[in-house]
Formats: structure tokens, sequence, C-alpha cells
């Protein structure tokens, strides 16, 4: 018997879903991009969807993340995954599995959270599931959006010598994990310390977070790229092949070259990064730049776009351009600064490692 972590979570996904059939036409797309793509005979619009689940102890962890924090960031995330296929987020389920410590209050604050995320983007919120759980908090959401008919921005896209693109900035959102995981540790060390002077001592606890509030806003509050779509709309820009990044810039550039069967050259000295990113990484011994690729949870869109579009482009603030698609048999490299060549590996976030 396999373990499940031998093929990880793609892999896992990649194994169970292969042998699909898809039976009904209202089927455009099914598994294999950031939303299933329907149309129930609309001659303009085709309907997005998609769904996430966040379990606590392994996307999130209470210790420090508010309730009201987090849902907000649990409504985004599926908000991101609708951008990422050029549409526009609709409607939301909410499912909720609880355990005891929870209170009326809690969920209070939790909602509060979803619903400014949802008045944001002009979401609602149309129902859903609540359940008791033995393990923790679980929240599970699907998004409904809509996107005009055919034009759904899929992975399977990207050609040689398309341009490849990214929002915003990288690896913020991993370095305010590792802030907020480091404070924990500091807070549970001393709690440790004054509990074996007194077993019933309470710790008044300051976290050390000046300078780095870009950090935390990334991780705990982020915002879906709603302006970034719109943008490419306005420039007359469509994307050749797109999606959100989830679980790291190596593991997305990854996705979409074997989705469309291509590879790709991204240049290191052109990742984008802010500069409390790059203090918090040295502060932390870290390589800002394996950060960037690795991470995860930035939630920018990374795309692909003809090479006739790198005047528009290079004309959009808050994008970048950071490679290009080249032939499959070149694989899949980033150049770094000094002109090495190294092959992209997956080693973002992983489910079941």
């Amino acid at each position: 018997m396999a373990e499940i972590s031998t093929l990880g979570e793609f892999g896992l996904i990649r194994r169970l879903t292969k042998d699909i059939e898809l039976k009904n036409t209202e089927t455009l797309k099914g598994v294999g991009d950031d939303c299933a793509v329907l149309n129930f005979g609309s001659k303009e619009h085709d309907v997005l969807v998609t769904t996430d689940l966040l379990m606590e102890g392994v996307h999130f962890d209470l210790t420090y993340m508010p309730l009201k924090h987090l849902g907000y960031k649990a409504a985004q995330v599926n908000f991101s995954d609708v951008y990422a296929m050029g549409g526009t987020p609709k409607q939301i389920t909410v499912s909720l599995a609880l355990g005891r410590r929870f209170t009326v209050e809690g969920m209070d604050e939790f909602y509060e959270g979803l619903r400014l995320a949802c008045d944001a983007h002009g979401v609602d919120i149309v129902g859903g599931d609540t359940t008791s759980s033995r393990t923790g908090l679980a929240i599970s959401i699907t998004c409904i959006g809509m996107v005009e008919k055919g034009k759904a921005i899929l992975r399977s896209g990207a050609h040689p010598t398309d341009l490849i693109c990214v929002s915003g900035d990288l690896g913020a959102a991993y370095m305010g994990l590792q802030l907020l995981e480091r404070e924990k540790q500091v807070y549970y060390q001393q709690l440790e310390e004054a509990r074996r002077k007194d077993p019933k001592a309470t710790l008044d606890f300051q976290p050390d977070f000046a300078g780095r509030e870009y950090l935390l806003e990334r991780q705990m509050r982020p915002e879906a790229r709603k302006d970034i779509v719109e943008k490419l709309r306005s420039a007359g820009i469509r994307p050749t092949s797109m999606m959100d990044v989830s679980d790291g810039l190596s593991s997305e550039l990854l996705h979409i070259c074997h989705e469309s069967g291509v590879g790709c050259r991204v240049y290191e000295e052109r990742i984008p990064l802010d500069y409390q990113t790059a203090v918090m990484a040295e502060e932390l011994n870290m390589n800002v730049t394996t950060c960037a690729l690795n991470g995860g949870e930035d939630y920018e869109l990374l795309f692909t776009v003809p090479l006739t579009d790198h005047e528009k482009i290079e004309q959009l603030e808050g994008i970048r351009l950071i490679g290009h698609v080249t032939e499959p048999s070149l694989g899949a490299a980033l150049i770094t600064r000094d002109g090495q060549e190294f092959q992209l590996q997956a080693q973002g976030w992983q489910a079941f490692s």
C-alpha cells in the first residue's frame, strides 16, 4: 500500500481523475484548472465553479489568526480562483465543521470577515451547511462565477514565445507566516519559563511586529486581484493562460507548462519582491528568491500573453514581466542573476507532505 505523500496533492488528483469521462454537454471543462467551466444554454456567459477546503492545523492556526481575518481570507482565496479564469465571482456557499470550543460570538466574527470580503467583491452568500467536528475547525467554500462565453482563461493556452507575467510581489505572505510562527514560539518559550516558577502563571506578551505590517497583511488579509483582471480587459489584453499563485510560483509555472505542453524561462532578477520581504528573509537567514518561488499564499495572478502585447504589458502598473515560454524540450528553468540555469521544482505548498 502506497502512502499518499508519495504522490503529493496534485499527483493524487491526477491519479483519481485520469479516467473520468465527462457525460454532460453542459460541462465544458472539468478537473485541471482553477475552476470548472459549465454552460446551461446561455449564449452570453459560461459558469465558473470552484471550491476550497481549509483545515485548522493545516491551513491556519487560531493561535494568531483572528476569526474575522480567517473569514475574510477564506472568501478571498475562492474569489482568486474565479479571477484566475478571467471571470467575476457572483455567489458562494459556506460549510463549517465546528468543535465544541467555538462560540456563537466567534462565528459572528468569522461571518463578519466573510461578509466584508463579499461586500468588497459584490458576492452573495447563498447557502451552505454546518456540522460538528472532533478535530477543530474545517471550512469549505464553493464559489460560483461568470465569464463571457468561450472566454474562460485556462492553464493550457500558453505557446512558445509568449511572455510570462505576474502581478504584485511574491514571498510576502510566506514571510508573514514565518514572522507569526517565530513570535508564537517566543510566546510559548516565555510562558514555559514563567510556569516553571508558577504553574498558574499567565503572560502579558507583546509580539514584535514593528515595521512588518505589510507581511502580516499579506498573510492574514490577502486580496484577490480583481483590479488586475480589470486592467487587462481595459488594455485589450487577453492572457493565453492564467492561474493564481497559491502554492508558490515554481509550482504554478510547472502547472502551466504541464497543461500547455511547453517549457519556460524565468529570470531571478525580474521576480518582484517587496522591501519588507527581503529584510525579513535576511533576518531569518533565508534565501529571498527561494521564498518567492516556493512560499505560496500570495494570491497574485500568474499569466502568459502573446509577444505582440509586450508594449501594452510594460505600461501597466502592478504587473511584472518575469520570463518567456519556450519549447517543451527546453524544460522549465530559473535563470539566476549570475546567468546560471536551474530546473524549476515544485517545492511549494504540498498538502500531504
